[in-house]
């Protein structure tokens, strides 16, 4: 059974998953990039920008899988780029370059729609606007028998929980305090009485904890 999957999404131990000011310039924000330092000691991190360096163990083990089984992604307008308002003559395109990593369906988040946007090596980028629960069954229909992945940001992510929609989360807890920005639990309400933590685990420069539904009965540690 397809599910709705949070991976590898790292949050501060104030709860904040990006700086304030996040702009061109900082897109996490004043001091976000330290949330993301433990991806680039990792052999996969280091791979995923074209170099051969890093380490192996628990964290690598973690972000490897971070595409495993997944045939689409959701994510908010602010995690795709930094153009805000009507897109009217903007040519961004995302972060990623001419050839994204996802290699697959991404719907973007927003109240701007505009025509898909086809890139190389499989990617293309959906602009919808709808309820969040709509968005989540089109990424279903898109992914077929794969699971679809909630790339972030913590805004989108907040979305699906509320409506109690994401079937498991791997939250990447970071020592650092970030004071201020965008925090992740926030206004969740009764939804946050359907989830359960089913591991956590420490490597020397991070917390990992997976949270799953509670009626997810296939959500067992690794």
């Amino acid at each position: 059974m397809s599910r709705l999957l949070v991976r590898n999404f790292s949050i501060s131990l104030d709860g904040y998953a990006a700086g304030p000011d996040q702009d061109l310039n900082n897109p996490l924000g004043l001091g976000g990039a330290k949330l993301h330092e433990w991806i680039f000691a990792t052999r996969s991190g280091n791979q995923m920008i074209g170099r051969d360096a890093g380490s192996e163990g628990i964290d690598d083990d973690f972000f490897s899988k971070r595409g495993s089984g997944v045939g689409a992604t959701i994510m908010g307008r602010n995690m795709f780029g930094p153009v805000r308002g009507p897109w009217s003559e903007s040519n961004w395109t995302g972060w990623w370059g001419e050839e994204p990593p996802f290699h697959h369906p991404v719907f973007v988040l927003t109240h701007h729609p505009r025509p898909p946007l086809e890139m190389r090596g499989g990617t293309t980028f959906y602009f919808v606007d709808g309820e969040i629960e709509a968005v989540v069954s089109a990424a279903f229909q898109a992914a077929g028998e794969l699971d679809v992945l909630v790339g972030g940001g913590a805004s989108t992510i907040r979305q699906c929980l509320r409506a109690s929609l994401i079937d498991e989360m791997h939250l990447v807890l970071v020592p650092v305090l970030l004071g201020s920005g965008e925090r992740l639990f926030e206004d969740l309400g009764a939804s946050a009485d359907n989830y359960r933590c089913i591991e956590r685990v420490c490597s020397p420069a991070v917390t990992h904890v997976r949270i799953a539904r509670n009626d997810r009965d296939d959500a067992t540690p690794r």
